[in-house]
């Protein structure tokens, strides 16, 4: 299983990552996640992938004409003058890498094969854009009302996203926030693992303002962790007290 994240603020974008890969309980390993590619002082994209980890590679194999010799190679996203049709041709590159793999594993590969993107970037003169791409190739894009955009097990994470997210807020506390969504998840569910990928992309900065890998011993996220664990403790002991004697109504 995976969790990604992409978020939209004023300032501009920050996504974040899981690794971790499994088939069964006993056959975990980690892959990255997160791809990113920039050309300094016109554009930065960047995807995340979730599903099928045969699939989201050859997808990424593909961006990257990864067939052709390494003197040949040229990222055609990097050529594509808007982020809309960045996604678009990351959009059909899905659909028919999901349909091929699928084909060619007749009835047994129904259903099997199938992942979901989200592309990140901003092109100059343009505004920062954050897609979530399905499996049909088929596209949304973050607004206002949707700042932002999950893939993966997103269940455990989503509320805190909800609760803490602001469109104004720095970039620190937005790593701070990802990073105690993705505590919450890796706290219910052994799918999702460290190490964990973090990228922040600055409006009209055409290269990460910061990237780091957040490794199994990093002391900061331990201190997350850790606080917020207390601070959930803490709240619900400050809350009311229930009495199995509540005080009957009058009439």
């Amino acid at each position: 299983m995976t969790y990604c994240v992409g978020m939209v603020l004023d300032k501009g974008l920050v996504l974040m990552s899981d690794t971790r890969t499994n088939s069964g309980v006993d056959n975990i390993s980690v892959f990255r996640k997160m791809f990113t590619w920039s050309v300094p002082g016109q554009r930065i994209i960047s995807v995340m992938t979730a599903g099928n980890l045969a699939t989201t590679q050859a997808v990424i194999s593909l961006l990257e004409e990864r067939s052709k010799a390494p003197q040949d190679r040229q990222n055609g996203l990097l050529d594509l003058p808007t982020m809309f049709q960045v996604a678009i041709e990351v959009g059909k590159l899905l659909r028919e890498t999901i349909a091929v793999t699928q084909a060619e594993n007749g009835t047994r590969g129904k259903g099997r094969f199938t992942a979901s993107i989200i592309l990140a970037g901003q092109i100059n003169g343009m505004e920062p854009r954050l897609f979530m791409i399905y499996p049909e190739g088929n596209f949304i894009e973050a607004s206002f009302d949707t700042p932002f955009f999950q893939i993966g097990e997103t269940k455990y994470g989503r509320p805190i996203i909800l609760r803490g997210y602001d469109r104004d807020m720095s970039f620190e506390d937005a790593a701070k926030l990802l990073m105690v969504s993705f505590d919450s998840t890796l706290k219910a569910n052994l799918s999702v693992g460290l190490p964990l990928d973090l990228l922040v992309i600055e409006k009209d900065n055409f290269e990460p303002v910061h990237e780091r890998r957040i490794e199994h011993t990093d002391p900061y996220f331990d201190a997350i962790s850790s606080s917020w664990s207390e601070a959930l403790r803490s709240a619900f002991h400050s809350l009311p007290d229930y009495s199995f004697h509540q005080p009957s109504k009058t009439t």
